[in-house]
């Protein structure tokens, strides 16, 4: 005879409820919905991994439903009674939060910038783009990689840096800044900022993206942001300084926005305070393409898709140290460039190659 008692059957439902919304971890939630068909029941029907999800990234608050993509045709709820109803999409929306907490257990970290979208200023474009600050060498094609806002009078006025993350729907965990050293200038200033804060969201319309112009000077008023961090201080050094999150953040619509405050250098031939910086990375793991989003509403609602083909993969991150091929007009733009330094420094000259050299031998396979 078996003697086994199931605590769910003992217990008020106040107080299972109670004791399982205690856990916190995603494999404590797996075993559970594998004890039996009852215990499962119980998880599905009181949304257990959903709730664990919201509890970790309140941003989920704004998904309007989830659907399920099968080859390519989203599966919505068929037609029957509203209790069958009911029970095909807590069942749907169990199968996709269980691999979005599973998948945001453990993960590689991995840089996820794939595009530049745009500074709030530039001062000299394109030779001082934002496009310089996803390349991680210091030198490249003999000169300096860097982008520099305007200059300013006033120390206090911000600017902004946007970038494209390589998926729509990313756990952000860390990113990672190197404020631009001027070896070029007497006593090498290096262009950093007092505080950055970090926003993540989507644009309020793809179309706003197309213009190049916007690499020389964006707006934020053309993007939603769902989330904003708090301001973390930043040291007058020209090393890769980390800025951990306090927990990893769910970065929706897959665009992050990097904004400075506080200009701390002065440029002493115009007397203008600039911002530069030589690298950025914003490191984290895509959810795709397992999990999607779409439908994004101005009020930050939006459909959380999940693709049953890809059976809860997720697509690999970029390399965490990828050096960016430079394109051939650049290349020319650059060289270019070179050629109006004929009569610079010996000194400087040998201190760029040095850089150059150091460089190179750092990202050798």
């Amino acid at each position: 005879m078996d003697s086994r008692i199931d605590f769910l059957n003992w217990l008020e439902i106040d107080m299972s409820m109670k004791i399982l919304t205690s856990l916190e971890d995603p494999a404590d939630l797996a075993r559970i919905s594998c004890v039996s068909r009852t215990w499962r029941q119980f998880v599905v029907e009181n949304a257990l991994w959903k709730q664990l999800c919201l509890r970790r990234f309140p941003q989920l608050s704004k998904v309007a439903h989830v659907v399920e993509v099968n080859d390519c045709e989203a599966n919505e709820p068929s037609a029957g009674s509203s209790n069958s109803k009911e029970c095909e999409t807590l069942e749907r929306d169990h199968r996709a939060y269980a691999i979005l907490g599973r998948r945001c257990k453990e993960f590689a970290v991995e840089d996820c910038i794939s595009e530049a979208i745009g500074a709030s200023s530039t001062d000299n474009y394109p030779e001082e783009s934002i496009d310089n600050t996803l390349e991680p060498r210091d030198i490249v094609a003999r000169r300096a990689s860097y982008w520099s806002s305007k200059g300013q009078s006033d120390p206090s006025v911000p600017e902004t840096l946007i970038y494209k993350l390589d998926s729509d729907f990313y756990v952000v965990t860390e990113i990672n800044i190197k404020p631009f050293r001027a070896f070029f200038q007497l006593g090498f200033p290096i262009y950093s900022a007092k505080y950055v804060r970090f926003r993540m969201g989507y644009p309020k319309s793809p179309s706003d993206l197309v213009s190049d112009s916007m690499k020389e000077s964006s707006h934020d008023d053309k993007f939603i942001w769902t989330y904003t961090s708090q301001k973390f201080k930043m040291a007058r050094e020209s090393i890769l300084q980390k800025f951990k999150l306090p927990e990893p953040i769910l970065c929706i619509g897959g665009f992050v926005q990097i904004e400075f405050l506080g200009r701390v250098q002065k440029q002493t031939m115009d007397c203008l305070f600039y911002i530069c910086v030589s690298h950025v990375e914003v490191l984290g793991q895509s959810l795709a393409p397992a999990l999607a989003v779409e439908d994004l509403d101005p009020s930050g609602r939006f459909v959380l898709k999940n693709n049953l083909q890809a059976k809860g993969d997720c697509k690999p991150g970029l390399p965490k140290r990828k050096s960016r091929a430079i394109t051939e007009q650049r290349a020319r733009q650059l060289q270019g460039l070179i050629n109006e330094f004929e009569d610079f420094d010996e000194d400087y000259a040998e201190y760029i190659l040095a850089l150059e050299d150091e460089s190179d031998e750092e990202f050798v396979l």
